[in-house]
């Protein structure tokens, strides 16, 4: 049976501390190399993964995971790709979402001669599962467009994760969070990803208001992503969230190393483990 999204954060909970999710697009700077350094920063302390599907129009993502992803569209990677890329990571028994842009779910497979009458989104959510992945976030789909996808997901036994901003209506809130399987994702900085400086004033207000706006009898997680570059960091949104989302922090660290692979692995594990450190002290 796969790994589920539900056993680490609960695991993460028993031990009194917030679950860390890292975040690395498939394909940088290379598959092999994806799937290398993934496996890095879970053997490092990661507790649920995200796998990046490289898009041509990445609207909501800053530079740095723009210029990853170009790198792997540059270098050839598809979905298939992405998909092994799950499967290789989920098979160290951390569970490994899909982070996506809606567009590439909806077109999967077309033109290929696989559709027999299944839309793009059926095809994705069976081979997603059959990868062994948990799920998928998609920063671009609200519930109320997600009709398809709830259904697929739902026939497939894949987590649902959406958006919630601090922008978002206490109304979005409450939709968001009763449709979400898996955890809910709080993006607390308005605007683009990027790993930060400091922290967001917005962050520990947008969790409160989440987490009381869940329907009773649930027990979802709150998992922000903010931004979050170091273990100090870490440690204070780990303070008021059940997880801590971090992706730019680990781009950033392979193409600062993007002459010497093996100093790449070792300063992206270093910073897993610095991080791990940090959710265990908030």
């Amino acid at each position: 049976m796969s790994p589920t999204v539900t056993t680490a954060f609960d695991q993460a909970a028993a031990e009194g501390r917030a679950a860390l999710v890292g975040y690395l697009p498939a394909g940088f700077p290379d598959v092999a190399g994806g799937i290398e350094s993934l496996r890095a920063i879970v053997d490092a302390g990661c507790d649920v993964i995200e796998v990046g599907l490289p898009y041509s129009d990445p609207v909501m993502d800053g530079p740095t995971i723009q210029a990853a992803a170009q790198q792997a569209l540059d270098g050839g990677v598809r979905t298939r790709d992405v998909l092994r890329t799950v499967e290789a990571v989920a098979a160290t028994g951390v569970p490994t979402l899909v982070m996506t842009y809606w567009n590439p779910v909806e077109s999967y497979g077309r033109d290929s001669g696989r559709s027999r009458g299944r839309s793009g989104v059926e095809r994705f959510a069976a081979d997603l599962a059959a990868a062994g992945g948990a799920g998928l976030i998609t920063p671009d789909l609200t519930p109320d467009s997600g009709e398809e996808w709830i259904a697929a997901a739902d026939a497939h036994d894949l987590d649902k994760v959406f958006l919630v901003a601090p922008s978002s209506t206490d109304a979005r809130i409450a939709m968001t969070t009763a449709a979400c399987r898996g955890f809910v994702y709080a993006t607390a900085v308005m605007g683009v990803t990027g790993a930060r400086a400091t922290t967001s004033e917005l962050a520990a207000p947008l969790v409160a208001r989440t987490k009381a706006l869940t329907p009773t009898g649930t027990d979802l997680p709150v998992a922000v992503g903010l931004g979050v570059s170091n273990g100090d960091q870490a440690a204070e949104v780990a303070s008021y969230a059940d997880g801590v989302i971090v992706g730019s922090a680990f781009v950033r660290v392979l193409l600062d190393h993007a002459d010497d692979r093996a100093a790449g692995l070792r300063a992206v594990a270093a910073l897993a483990e610095d991080l791990a450190g940090g959710v265990r002290r908030g």
